[in-house]
């Protein structure tokens, strides 16, 4: 089998009102989950009681998802925040020199032209961990 490798970058993820969305879906499995309490009997008798258990497993997922994305958010506005603080001290000291083969150095690549695609495989990104806290 031929090893696949990607021909144009992935796409940058949607950001949107992420801690408003999680919320939403977290309080939407709670009230599903106690709509269903009263019919308790009905869901055993019919032995469909995973319904009940889905929704209360729901309503915990999300929150430790709403305490992800909640994390999430404060990392990228430090991140912003430092990026933004040291980009003016970076300005004083003069433009940086680029390294050779460094995206936007026309002169690392004979015959390239400045924004075209390079050869470079496109690693994806990883945000399987939770960010620091």
């Amino acid at each position: 089998m031929a090893k696949w490798t990607p021909r144009h970058e992935a796409p940058e993820p949607l950001e949107g009102p992420i801690v408003g969305t999680i919320v939403g879906g977290t309080i939407l499995w709670f009230v599903l989950f106690l709509v269903q309490i009263p019919f308790y009997n009905w869901f055993d008798e019919r032995d469909l009681m995973w319904w009940v258990w889905t929704c209360l497993a729901g309503a915990g997922l999300g929150l430790i998802g709403i305490w992800y994305v909640r994390g999430r958010d404060v990392a990228i506005k430090r991140a912003k925040t430092a990026e933004s603080a040291t980009a003016p001290a970076a300005a004083a000291d003069g433009p940086a020199r680029s390294e050779p083969g460094a995206r936007g150095d026309e002169s690392a690549v004979p015959g390239s032209k400045p924004g075209s695609p390079s050869d470079e495989p496109v690693v994806p990104r990883d945000d399987s961990s939770p960010p620091p806290v």
